[in-house]
């Protein structure tokens, strides 16, 4: 994709310029011309943020004021040529980072409620990826035949990566039924694979699985069966790859990368526990499980990881003491 340049627009007619060049060019989801008119008479007075490809508009995003601590997500749209590249993500986060910084506490969001139409079912898991909670839906707000779901979300100070790590634990329990948007779950994969590796050799790959009829399968095949409700599974594959004679470092690789999908889905709301020693036993789960997804000879699957909304609150494990554990400028014990 070519530079993709995301900034605010001032100008009241060049908003309105590119609000009617994006929203004519969707009328899957900007069909009515009196509500598309709208929008862009109004975008003229609302905060404004393009995303700008050689100087022409592939996407905006507007805000609109609603409360004395909350703002609107009132108008969004990317060019179907520029979706699913992160483009509504950029944009999403440069009017996010506006409003933190005007003070604002609370961003809502406007759309049609999932299972009605196909174009905004996507446009609800999108929301929903970047961290927008159900609030409250109104079967008349608009019409009918488009009830309206709100979602709303908190602009107050982001759970940092050590509140991540320190708040992580293994989860062994129930699944809530809920599916995993495509979304979240390469967002997921893309935290593993950008885990560090030896020498870059890039020997681990993961297979994310959400056919409800193959992961039905893998599961059947894990005895004593484990994250049996779970609605999407990662497995972990490795390849023996030398790095530098004959010293590989496959095993540091994967744990480097199970490690970030953890802490990924966590920050999405999904819990999940690493589940190795179970399949790679002398029963070699592992084994049937790549027979069932087709894995080449030369991979290994080596963890499985469950994905979903858990039931209940995971229990966290009793921990030794920080002082048995770690220490400053050389090893200590209770005797020293």
């Amino acid at each position: 994709m070519k530079q993709m340049d995301i900034r605010m627009i001032t100008d009241p007619d060049q908003k309105q310029t590119i609000a009617r060049t994006v929203l004519e060019a969707l009328t899957d989801w900007f069909g009515v011309t009196e509500s598309r008119e709208e929008y862009i008479r109004l975008s003229r007075d609302w905060p404004f943020f393009a995303a700008m490809v050689q100087e022409k508009p592939a996407g905006f995003l507007c805000l609109k004021k609603t409360g004395p601590k909350t703002i609107e997500l009132a108008v969004m749209g990317v060019l179907k040529e520029y979706q699913r590249q992160g483009t509504g993500r950029a944009l999403f986060q440069a009017a996010r980072e506006y409003a933190v910084k005007a003070g604002y506490e609370f961003m809502q969001v406007k759309t049609v409620q999932s299972g009605w139409y196909e174009e905004y079912d996507a446009t609800n898991r999108f929301y929903q990826s970047l961290g927008f909670q159900e609030l409250e839906v109104f079967p008349t707000y608009w019409d009918e035949a488009n009830p309206c779901q709100i979602y709303i979300m908190s602009l107050k100070k982001e759970t940092s990566a050590i509140d991540l790590i320190m708040s992580r634990h293994s989860y062994r329990g129930k699944y809530k039924p809920d599916k995993v948007p495509r979304e979240d779950l390469k967002t997921i994969l893309e935290a593993g694979l950008a885990a560090p590796s030896g020498c870059n050799m890039q020997t681990t790959s993961l297979i994310a699985v959400d056919d409800e009829s193959l992961l039905k399968e893998i599961l059947s095949v894990i005895d004593p069966p484990v994250a049996q409700t779970a609605p999407a599974l990662i497995c972990v594959l490795t390849e023996h790859i030398p790095a530098y004679r004959d010293k590989c470092f496959a095993v540091q690789d994967y744990a480097a990368a199970i490690e970030n999908i953890l802490l990924a889905a966590l920050s999405l709301g999904y819990a999940s526990c690493w589940y190795e020693g179970h399949i790679t036993d002398d029963d070699r789960i592992c084994d049937r499980i790549a027979e069932i997804l087709n894995v080449r000879k030369d991979y290994e699957v080596v963890c499985i990881l469950p994905i979903g909304k858990a039931e209940t609150e995971p229990v966290p494990p009793k921990k030794k003491t920080f002082a048995e554990r770690a220490w400053f400028n050389g090893f200590q014990t209770d005797s020293q």
